[in-house]
């Protein structure tokens, strides 16, 4: 995931090591730096020589001594200051060259200018990788779920998807752009530190038993270890809950007419209240073994200290020994720290990737043929191959062994009672699934080899669940066919009925319909599904009820504009109200899935079967 950045995530890894590792030239380079100031002085008292060269100096001058031995030489510096400023570190009195200071503190204050915009670059391209990564994440899932089969959501919770889309990859988001700068600075200068410590050691000549103890620094990092599987443990289980959670706001909001139609506010409330009470618990266990994490550090820390302190003050080893590796071991603790506060974000992180991983790993997408036929038009006749579906491998098949030819232009309708396969047929034809047996044919090319884009490009759907998007009327109508002009979706709009209840309103077609159509009436709903239909034009329809939520008068106008629409078109058209259906080429009546009557209104009337009783209950009614 991270190729497509690759340098960017280069340079931050590099100035994050820059950053880390220029503590090793701090440890060499600060020490040396306040020499001056340490008590290496040669005091002339009364001529005595306490320790240098004897002066001709007032008594009780105060004169440097000539530091021995390279251990004391600033090396690199003193020789760059002597080529190139032609400067020396002591003058010819003997005292320490001021000029020779403040060019090494100029280079000590650029150093740590350069440490500084290493910091900078490191943490600025981290954030922005780790960034983007969630957002390339966020993207894959999304396309992902679109690409799913309507199989996938018959067994997903739609809540419990926009949790791992919100929520789950807000965690990984925080765990990464919080921590992913000083994830690759910290290991650094932990490193950095530990060398230095062992240098020290070895070049003072500590005893054995002090290096062996240094070993044992890394008992810190067992409460690291240890809080942070429990962090991870129930962070997943407070995930889970919130996305329960986040599920049952997304039912009750959407059945809320339910809701106070039944006056169950209070129950809806107490069950809301039980899951934010799971969710609530997961998360302070979470909380709790996070905070615990620091304390056990610090206490860890300070342990080892005392106990190192009393070693050494036992073995005669000196503070100003020990001065150093304090320094080094100091530097260490702040990052060691970070690391643990890291683990615990990154157990978070983990806990969340881990459930947007599975998602991403879901695979209920319809199979694509490698090499997919694309259909631009539709010229001869659909097919029914013998096709039965379940939707389960322990389920019932929802439609068996059905027959069926309908050439190009005619009209078949399917009727029967509710759950006799009707809708599962048109779904099957715009292959929202596949046959479990059999084929489904257009123009002799099974669906499976056409590709989807073009298949679905010549299917118009109106279903008996109105959808309606949270946007205006115009954008509703036109949704599926973007590049329609103003005229079309009007025309559109008048041939639906649609027309003059959108001009009602002073917005008119820039209106906003709300959530779900949710300020436009059933009927008008309904309209607006057809209008879109119209306006996409497609060679083949289904109509899935289209007309159930008309009343009387808009029903008769609205079937008008769609027999208009149906003029040299292939519908498959799903009617309860059986007057819509009188002129259909084929009726086709169902039961459990099966076509137990064929034939045109007239014939199958004529029979006196079970379409014959379907038409009398319903026009004697």
């Amino acid at each position: 995931m991270t190729r497509p950045y690759k340098w960017r995530v280069v340079v931050g890894i590099v100035c994050g090591v820059v950053a880390g590792g220029s503590w090793l030239g701090v440890f060499q380079y600060a020490p040396k730096m306040i020499e001056p100031f340490e008590q290496r002085l040669v005091v002339l008292v009364g001529g005595e020589e306490a320790g240098g060269e004897i002066r001709d100096l007032p008594e009780g001058a105060v004169v440097a001594a000539e530091p021995e031995g390279e251990a004391s030489s600033l090396g690199w510096l003193e020789s760059v200051a002597a080529e190139r400023f032609d400067l020396e570190r002591f003058g010819e009195d003997g005292r320490f060259n001021w000029r020779f200071m403040l060019v090494g503190m100029f280079g000590l204050l650029l150093f740590f200018a350069l440490r500084s915009a290493a910091v900078f670059l490191n943490g600025y391209y981290m954030h922005w990788v780790g960034s983007r990564l969630v957002f390339d994440l966020r993207n894959r899932i999304f396309k992902n779920l679109q690409d799913q089969s309507l199989a996938f959501f018959g067994k997903s919770d739609v809540g419990s998807l926009i949790s791992h889309v919100t929520n789950d990859a807000n965690a990984v988001e925080n765990g990464i752009s919080q921590h992913v700068a000083d994830l690759t600075q910290a290991p650094v200068v932990v490193l950095v530190s530990v060398v230095s410590a062992v240098h020290i050691v070895l070049v003072n000549d500590f005893p054995s038993w002090f290096f062996a103890s240094l070993i044992m620094v890394p008992v810190v990092f067992v409460p690291i270890i240890v809080f942070g599987r429990r962090v991870r443990s129930h962070t997943d289980q407070a995930l889970k809950g919130i996305g329960r959670l986040v599920s049952r706001m997304q039912e009750n909001l959407t059945g809320i007419r339910v809701v106070k139609a039944f006056h169950t506010e209070e129950r809806e409330y107490a069950g809301f209240r039980r899951m934010n009470e799971d969710y609530f618990h997961n998360f302070i266990h979470a909380v709790r073994a996070q905070l615990w994490v620091t304390p056990c550090i610090e206490f860890l820390g300070v342990l080892c200290a005392c106990i190192g302190l009393v070693a050494c003050f036992a073995h005669g080893i000196e503070l100003n020994q020990l001065m150093p590796l304090g320094m080094a071991l100091y530097v260490a603790y702040k990052p060691i720290k970070q690391l643990a506060k890291m683990n615990v974000s990154l157990q978070r992180s983990v806990a969340a990737a881990d459930r947007l991983f599975t998602l991403m790993d879901a695979d209920l997408k319809l199979p694509i043929h490698p090499d997919p036929v694309v259909k631009d038009k539709f010229e001869e006749r659909i097919v029914f191959d013998r096709v039965t579906f379940a939707y389960g491998p322990e389920s019932e098949p929802a439609v068996r062994d059905l027959s069926l030819e309908l050439a190009r232009g005619q009209t078949v309708a399917f009727v029967g009672e509710t759950g006799s396969g009707k809708t599962t047929v048109a779904n099957l034809l715009a292959r929202f699934y596949d046959p479990t047996e059999g084929r489904v044919l257009i123009d002799g090319l099974d669906l499976r080899q056409v590709e989807i884009s073009s298949l679905r490009r010549l299917i118009g759907v109106v279903t008996q669940e109105t959808i309606l998007f949270n946007e205006s009327i115009a954008d509703n109508i036109a949704y599926g066919t973007p590049d329609a002009t103003v005229e079309q979706i009007v025309e559109a709009a008048k041939q639906a009925n649609a027309h003059q209840f959108v001009m009602a309103d002073p917005q008119g077609y820039q209106r906003v319909v709300g959530d779900k159509g949710f300020v436009l009436s059933g009927g008008q709903r309904q309209r607006i599904a057809i209008a879109r239909a119209i306006l996409r034009n497609p060679p083949i329809l289904i109509l899935d009820e289209a007309t159930s939520a008309l009343d009387t008068v808009t029903e008769q106008l609205v079937q008008e504009a769609l027999l208009h629409l149906m003029e040299n078109r292939t519908v498959f058209a799903i009617a309860h109200r059986l007057s819509t259906i009188r002129h259909a080429d084929q009726i086709c009546v169902l039961d459990r899935g099966r076509i137990i009557e064929r034939g045109t209104h007239e014939e199958l009337y004529d029979k006196c079967g079970v379409y014959h009783r379907l038409c009398d209950i319903q026009f004697a009614s």
